[in-house]
Formats: C-alpha cells, structure tokens, sequence
C-alpha cells in the first residue's frame, strides 16, 4: 500500500521516482521546489464535478500525469508544504484511478522540512514525455452511503471522524471515533510522529492494525492523509466515504451531537 518515505530515502532515490509538487504554481516556481519535481497544483486534480467524491475524472486525471512526464509503471513521491495533507490526496487519487499501490509514496514532512537539509532549486525540471493510462483499480477504499448504513449497524467496523474536535462536536455520525489528521503530524519535524507514538494514538481510540475502519470528512484531503497513515503502518481494511455530511443529513441519515 501507499508509504511514507524520508527525505534521506528521497534525496538516495531521488533519479529513480518521479517526484510530484502539489503546492500553488506560484510556490513551485518563486520558493523553489525539490530538484527534479513537477507541478501538479492541488486544484487541478481536486473537483465536485468529476467521478465519485471529489475525484477529477479520468480523462482530467490522463492529462494531468501525461503533461507532468508520469507513466503507469513510474515510482511516484509526492510533497506539499503543510505536513503533507495535500500530497497524500495526490497519492491516493492515483490509487483510485489504478496506479500501484506500492509506488505511490509520500515523502515524511514537506517542502519546508526538505529544505532544512537538502538542495532546493528555481530551475525549471525537464519533464520526458510520457502518455499516463487510467486503469480500474482491482478493488477500491472509496465507498458509497448503502456502505456506510450497511457499516455503522455491523458491530464490527471501526468509525473514524477526521475532522477537527469542534466539527465532531456539532455532529458525527453514529458511534464514530474522533481523530483529527494533525494529531498524528509533529509541528517540530513537519511529519509524522514516531511510529510507536501513533499507534499509542490509534490504539487509545480503539483503532487497531486488524481492525476494519471506515474513515470521513467533509475534506477528501483530511481523509487521504489519515489513509495514508494507515496505510503506512500496516492496516489491510480501511474505507473511506467522501459524502459530505449535508449530503448524508438530505438522504435521512442519522448525526448526533457530542
């Protein structure tokens, strides 16, 4: 599945993999960026308009990895510059539309934990040219409303709220867990806590490696961030729902209040 990679492994790599920025266009260009990167800018690939939740559509998706040198079988590191929340929408919107698991990575930390140590540039990347093909991925974490219903009444699915305590607070669903993205991230580091120290986290709320978890948001970003984690620290059966809670509230389903 999606992992999460150092800026050490990165920078040993860093000819092999395609390396993807999602920051504005703006940043990539006037801050400088990771030598090698390309741009593919979050709004680019983000849409209510497209496929399921808030994917771009295929043909949107095709343009975006072609325009930027990607191909199917490329290992792709992607960053951003706030703890990697919009990076991992990036990866797990590749997941969606097919591309293997195992070399989509997010790199731990972001643009700004990068240039603490390693070399930035302003220089333009030469990007090769490449033609991205979508492929239907073999099975999908993206799940609709019937799932969720189906879900919050098996006594067995683990429910996790990502949003912050106060969205949680003023409505959740029934029996969902809070786990707010940034309480896995480090301020210090810009990137993931300790391994142990997030399992310690996980494990409080009741969220253990064999257990089915269910996550939403009303953010596609929020969600794909915790994915990842999850992903990262070994868990098998994770699904995710990108309904906002308004759209839940208008189909009859139930919220409750902290």
């Amino acid at each position: 599945m999606i992992d999460v990679v150092s800026s050490d492994w990165l920078s040993e790599n860093i000819d092999s993999v395609r390396v993807v920025d999602v920051r504005d266009a703006w940043e990539f260009d006037g801050i400088g960026h990771i030598p090698g990167a390309v741009s593919v800018p979050f709004d680019s690939f983000r849409s209510a308009d497209g496929d399921l939740g808030m994917l771009p559509g295929r043909d949107v998706w095709t343009d975006l990895l072609s325009d930027a040198g990607i191909s199917p079988g490329d290992d792709i590191v992607a960053y951003d510059d706030t703890h990697g929340v919009f990076a991992a929408r990036f990866l797990v919107t590749a997941l969606l539309y097919g591309h293997d698991s195992s070399k989509l990575h997010l790199l731990d930390g972001d643009y700004s934990s990068w240039n603490r140590e390693f070399e930035t540039t302003s220089s333009a990347s030469e990007i090769p040219d490449a033609t991205y093909e979508v492929t239907d991925a073999t099975t999908s974490p993206l799940i609709e409303f019937e799932a969720v219903e189906a879900a919050l009444d098996d006594g067995e699915t683990v429910i996790v709220d990502t949003r912050d305590p106060e969205e949680y607070a003023a409505g959740h669903l029934p029996g969902a867990v809070n786990l707010d993205w940034r309480e896995l991230v480090s301020d210090e580091t810009r990137g993931l806590k300790a391994r142990d120290e997030l399992e310690s986290i996980l494990s409080t709320k009741g969220i253990e490696p064999e257990s089915r978890v269910l996550l939403y948001c009303n953010t596609a970003r929020r969600i794909s961030h915790t994915f990842v984690v999850l992903s990262h620290l070994g868990f098998e059966d994770v699904a995710f729902y990108e309904g906002s809670l308004i759209e839940w509230e208008a189909r009859d389903g139930e919220l409750v209040e902290e």
